[in-house]
């Protein structure tokens, strides 16, 4: 099991040019390689994953939508949403896709937890729910036995344009965000608790900072 789970913090970027270099990642890594998580904001854009159908996009208007090779449907991510892409050798770490996503959901809902904030996932929808709003998605893709995309999670941000779409395929989903149920936050310090839930839940035993670029 790997002792060492590498975090890049990157600010506010682009999507594609993230994306793009996540898919380069995954391709160019061997077996030594060490597991990363990148986490990022985004300005506003609609991803829609490999499964995703049309009518759930109403009206985007001015927005960008990016047709991605995640899995689900479409979502959307904006600035004041915490985005963490997990660029793990799951066939290294011995975990099936649905223990993968189960591992995800627990690191929510115990960050959450932290901050006396109930949550809870659902059987039927994966993702992060509270009070039946949905405060975190999920989309990954397997490539080569190796993990990328992941879950963002809405800490402090503009919810209006998950009006425009049918959140992950479902109409009328309604959608929190953390700032809604905790006061003060500190945005810094979700990203700092969530790193630590991360390497707590997918058994690693440690966390260092990476620098560098991601290019």
């Amino acid at each position: 099991m790997p002792q060492c789970l590498g975090f890049r913090e990157l600010g506010l970027m682009p999507y594609e040019p993230v994306w793009h270099a996540m898919q380069r990642f995954t391709d160019q890594r061997d077996a030594d390689a060490t597991d990363e998580v990148w986490l990022v904001q985004h300005p506003a854009i609609f991803t829609q994953g490999q499964a995703g159908k049309a009518e759930h996009l109403l009206v985007p208007g001015d927005i960008p939508v990016v047709q991605v090779d995640r899995g689900g449907q479409v979502t959307y991510h904006g600035p004041g949403q915490l985005v963490v892409y997990l660029l793990l050798d799951v066939r290294r770490l011995g975990y099936g896709v649905r223990e993968l996503v189960t591992r995800m959901e627990h690191t929510l809902i115990d960050l959450l937890a932290s901050y006396d904030v109930p949550a809870a996932a659902r059987a039927d929808a994966p993702g992060v729910y509270v009070n039946g709003a949905k405060i975190a998605s999920l989309g990954l893709r397997i490539r080569r036995g190796c993990s990328f995309h992941g879950l963002a999670l809405n800490v402090d941000m503009d919810l209006a344009p998950f009006g425009r779409i049918n959140p992950c395929g479902y109409a009328g989903l309604p959608m929190t965000q953390m700032c809604d149920h905790v006061a003060p936050l500190e945005f810094a310090e979700v990203s700092a608790r969530l790193r630590a839930q991360l390497v707590k839940h997918l058994d690693y035993v440690e966390q260092t900072t990476l620098t560098g670029g991601i290019d």
